[in-house]
């Protein structure tokens, strides 16, 4: 058997082809990635699972070097449809809700939407178990298939106040709020060092990294990105820190943390973009908390304001500290 084009022999159910030259070398998850346009994870998941065989034999090991030639079977999932299932064994705490929409205070560690990298146990799949009927926002073309009636979100370790829309007037209005900065947000934010300033704004673009594409950085052909900020306290043991007000001007991915180590002030445990390992502190999730939300309600164009305390993790960090 040969092939001019292997991925001509993938039909989305199994992978069976004989290695070309060009896989001749490369790491057994890394070629599947390639093949079937799986992530890594995904295709480390598949391997674990028995489900990959050359020449004939079963094979567990992701990092293996394939030879040209070698019989390569590989029994994939199903195509994933992008949709999100309800699970109501996600927990979710309300703080406002009316039938416009819902504001939730997010636990750190919960994934707002399923991602190349989480499929289940997402926030959106608790939300969608309460609230069954913010699926229609897919279902009428207003929302993406495994989005429905998010509006904006957070990091997985951030945690704090997130908006859902339940209609299509709500989604449109928070949306467009959301662009042209009438919807406020304002963070809590402890950081490595003292920050000077008392108050300030960092105004850096922000773009997907040239050398590593999981990372977002500041380049100049990034998207406008505005952060401003307020120093609350500073600390001065177990090592410097300072505990900052942060409000988001625009919502780019991951723009907090960016801009706060482009400064030189990582937040603190985000050693994903700069905060020293030697410095860490309890709990090991990065200190990054939506504390306030407000809007104009879709319907009564009434401000509303919510507001969530710092969770009992944080909250304990900082009564160490003694802010």
């Amino acid at each position: 058997m040969s092939i001019d084009n292997p991925l001509d022999a993938f039909n989305g159910e199994v992978l069976d082809l004989l290695v070309p030259a060009s896989l001749a070398g490369m790491r057994l998850d890394r070629a599947l990635s390639m093949l079937t346009g799986l992530s890594r994870s995904e295709t480390n998941a598949i391997v674990d699972e028995g489900t990959v065989s050359l020449d004939d034999h079963v094979t567990t090991k992701a990092s293996l070097a394939l030879r040209a030639g070698q019989h390569l079977v590989a029994f994939l999932p199903p195509p994933d449809t992008g949709e999100v299932e309800a699970d109501s064994g996600v927990e979710i705490d309300v703080v406002y809700e009316d039938e416009s929409l819902i504001v939730i205070n997010k636990a750190p560690g919960v994934v707002v939407h399923p991602g190349a990298g989480q499929r289940d146990r997402t926030l959106i799949a608790g939300v969608l178990a309460r609230y069954p009927e913010i699926a229609n926002l897919v279902s009428q073309g207003v929302c993406e298939p495994g989005r429905p009636g998010v509006v904006h979100r957070l990091d997985k370790g951030t945690s704090g106040l997130l908006v859902v829309a339940r209609t299509v007037t709500a989604f449109r209005s928070l949306s467009e709020q959301l662009a042209d900065r009438s919807m406020e947000r304002t963070y809590l934010g402890l950081v490595d060092g003292h920050v000077k300033e008392e108050r300030g704004v960092v105004d850096a673009p922000i773009g997907r990294s040239s050398r590593n594409p999981t990372l977002m950085t500041v380049r100049s052909d990034g998207r406008v990105a505005r952060t401003g900020y307020r120093v609350l306290d500073r600390i001065e043991k177990p090592h410097a820190v300072t505990l900052l007000e942060l409000k988001l001007e625009t919502g780019r991915t991951h723009q907090i943390r960016i801009h706060l180590a482009t400064i030189g002030h990582p937040v603190v445990n985000d050693t994903k973009y700069g905060h020293r390992r030697d410095r860490r502190l309890e709990p090991e999730r990065f200190f990054l908390h939506s504390t306030t939300l407000s809007f104009i309600h879709p319907e009564s164009g009434e401000r509303v304001h919510t507001s969530a305390p710092l969770p009992t993790d944080l909250a304990n960090l900082v009564t160490g500290l003694g802010i």
